[in-house]
């Protein structure tokens, strides 16, 4: 008997080390999730594993995944900036720079196809808003004392400390925790009708610290933008219509509320979009709005000068250094994105970029027509950067980047999934 169990025993330690090919990837990306609040570097290097493990998977029907449109528009996007390269004006080391933040939605029909075939998504959206939640309890500990920032020992370049802020910046965190705040209403409602109040109860407590640290600890006018929007999105599809016409009723009545008892900084936040407005076409002077206006006319004025190809890949500040020749002030800043996804878009590749951008974000947001909370989590993070990137070039940043990249990739491949079993 003795000899027996010796012998299964290798046999089952090496079916059990097998059988974890398939949970070892879901786990990286698990920890790219968690990481990703906090640092950049560390998700470079959880990025590496990730590949090696998926190298491991059942890849036969890999290449045929590849043929769907949800899969081919990242890909065709980045073989654009690649070949827009060759057209560039720009030295050499600058277009290959700029490859890189259109590169990684290269990862998502990995993770689409990954994702498709092992259910490990839910570990991904909880890591995601475990580590989102640490930083929204270090946001106020930072907001009591700004020396706690982490920005001294996680930034790699100069860094300004402020109030609130525990890495990076206001306009990543603010991005963050508004996704888990609006996020974690499916969850809540679905928890609700099914009488599961106390876990209800932790989610809407969630909820409300996201949201207050968003309010009173650090405001951003992306985030100010795009939540209203992504409130009545979700009441619209979610809910009935006379209670999504109470919900958006109730959301206004708050607002207004709200607007009564909210800090300077919230008053001062919302102010600054007129005042930007006369700081930089008026006085010419730099400002946060302004400046934005006076970076999508010159980029209006470039898209012109090349509509169908666009200037090339990396173009961008050279053409913002040559306008700012003899300028002064706002006029004469030269930066290497117009704060705009469309027009970095257009600037670059013209009307063969923008149309595969557009194409790429209609896809995504056609994968997730249903019901499901990977659904409801992949459109809110298409609709979220599509809205932000109105203001900013979400889509090629870091941190917005790689939350659309993971929201996608993992939610699309839950999505498709869960349409295979239905059918």
């Amino acid at each position: 008997m003795t000899e027996v169990l010796n012998e299964q025993r290798p046999n089952s330690w090496l079916a059990a080390i097998w059988a974890a090919r398939y949970r070892t990837p879901a786990r990286f990306v698990a920890l790219i999730a968690l990481l990703l609040p906090w640092t950049t570097t560390g998700l470079i290097f959880a990025l590496i594993p990730w590949l090696i493990a998926f190298a491991f998977l059942d890849l036969r029907e890999f290449p045929r995944s590849l043929l769907r449109p949800i899969c081919l528009l990242p890909i065709a996007l980045v073989l654009l900036a690649a070949i827009g390269t060759l057209w560039s004006d720009a030295p050499w080391p600058d277009r290959i720079h700029a490859i890189g933040p259109a590169a990684k939605l290269l990862v998502i029909p990995l993770l689409i196809y990954q994702f498709e075939r092992w259910p490990f998504g839910g570990w991904v959206f909880s890591a995601f808003l475990v580590s989102c939640t640490a930083l929204m309890l270090y946001s106020f500990a930072v907001a009591v004392d700004p020396a706690l920032s982490l920005k001294l020992y996680l930034s790699r370049g100069p860094y300004k400390v402020e109030s609130g802020i525990a890495v990076r910046n206001y306009i990543d965190q603010s991005q963050e925790f508004a996704l888990c705040a609006i996020a974690l209403v499916y969850p809540i409602v679905s928890l609700l009708r099914r009488g599961r109040y106390r876990v209800a109860a932790l989610f809407v407590a969630l909820a409300i610290g996201f949201l207050a640290s968003m309010m009173f600890v650090v405001v951003s006018r992306t985030a100010l933008v795009t939540l209203p929007i992504l409130i009545v999105v979700f009441a619209l599809l979610h809910l009935r219509r006379r209670t999504a016409l109470f919900a958006v009723g109730a959301m206004g009545l708050l607002a207004v509320l709200l607007w009564t008892a909210s800090p300077p900084r919230l008053r001062a936040t919302v102010a600054k979009f007129n005042g930007d407005y006369e700081v930089s076409i008026a006085g010419n002077d730099v400002s946060g709005m302004g400046s934005r206006l006076e970076f999508w006319r010159k980029s209006l004025a470039f898209t012109a000068d090349a509509p169908l190809l666009g200037h090339g890949t990396g173009a961008i500040r050279g053409l913002f250094a040559r306008a700012a020749v003899g300028e002064s002030g706002v006029r004469a800043e030269i930066v290497g994105d117009p704060h705009n996804q469309t027009l970095n878009v257009a600037v670059q590749w013209g009307a063969s970029g923008v149309v595969i951008l557009y194409a790429l974000w209609f896809a995504h947001l056609s994968l997730f027509r249903g019901e499901g909370l990977a659904c409801w989590v992949g459109l809110l993070v298409v609709v979220q950067n599509m809205l932000s990137s109105l203001l900013n070039s979400h889509l090629f940043d870091f941190a917005e980047g790689w939350i659309y990249v993971l929201g996608v990739g993992i939610a699309g491949g839950m999505a498709l999934a869960a349409k295979t079993i239905r059918s």
